[in-house]
């Protein structure tokens, strides 16, 4: 007599069905290289808590360089995600946010005892709003197309280059130890406004898009010479950098005006043509 309930035998030429799909390496990359900005921003921390200042100040620049590149990169292999876009803004956070206001502390900040940590503590809040703001902003679908060649404040990497200059400036054999704890600290008030500020400044976004024929050269000669300068000056190259960065400002927020200006003067002629359009007429019942 047969068993009422054969246990079960699946067939052996049945292929296994996998628990998870295989996910596209053009996926993976721009996430790798977000940890490995983080896992920078974080060891530079460390290094600032041991006292090499110089290396942890160099392990944050080196993050900023690849936040500007993963996003890219994401967007030239097609790679973009949900996930992605969010693990960027928490190691933004970490790195521009958390990390330059720790080595500021440990540099100079630490003189003012509390009142100095509490300004740690307003910049990486400033940051951590800054950045929330933005990933809000991101799904505004009534944002013009022309604003997003600009920043709504001062943006994270820019935020933390700029809050490190009294650090630049230390290097350089600027005297800033012994009296520059309320210096840098109102300093580091003045950057964490900026972040959280509505003040547009220019993100060049579409610059390069289509470059000129007999630009391409002198392009290339410039970026090779920017490296070079950067690579044998860099303390000097990044306080010009900086300093250039703030002149740029009032520039950024005249060329938003402009822009402003003449899309109402287009909304406000493409509505007065519409009024004037005559209607046709209903037709009758």
């Amino acid at each position: 007599m047969s068993e009422l309930f054969p246990p079960f035998q699946p067939d052996k030429d049945e292929p296994r069905k996998r628990r998870f799909k295989p996910i596209p390496f053009r996926l993976l990359a721009p996430n790798l290289i977000t940890l490995l900005g983080l896992a920078l921003g974080l060891t530079g921390m460390r290094l600032a808590i041991e006292g090499k200042l110089e290396l942890g100040v160099v392990c944050v620049l080196i993050a900023a360089a690849l936040d500007g590149v993963d996003g890219r990169l994401a967007r030239f292999l097609k790679g973009t995600s949900r996930f992605g876009a969010q693990l960027d803004s928490l190691a933004d956070f970490v790195n521009f946010g958390v990390v330059p206001a720790v080595v500021l502390y440990h540099f100079v900040l630490k003189d003012l005892k509390n009142f100095g940590w509490i300004i740690c503590i307003i910049f990486a809040i400033a940051m951590c709003l800054r950045l929330a703001r933005f990933n809000v902003m991101i799904d505004d679908p009534n944002r013009p197309d022309w604003q997003k060649n600009f920043f709504t404040g001062m943006p994270a990497p820019a935020g933390a280059v700029t809050a490190m200059l009294p650090l630049y400036l230390y290097f350089l054999g600027v005297p800033i130890v012994p009296y520059g704890a309320v210096p840098v600290g109102l300093y580091l008030l003045f950057c964490a406004f900026l972040t959280i500020s509505t003040v547009p400044m220019y993100a060049g976004k579409t610059l390069g898009a289509k470059v000129p024929r007999n630009w391409v050269a002198p392009i290339f000669i410039s970026v090779i010479l920017a490296i070079a300068l950067v690579v044998a000056y860099p303390f000097e190259m990044l306080s010009l950098i900086v300093v250039g960065y703030f002149a740029a400002i009032p520039l950024s927020v005249q060329k938003f005006r402009a822009l402003e200006l003449a899309d109402r003067m287009a909304a406000a002629k493409a509505s007065a043509m519409a009024a004037e359009t005559p209607q046709a007429p209903a037709p009758a019942s």
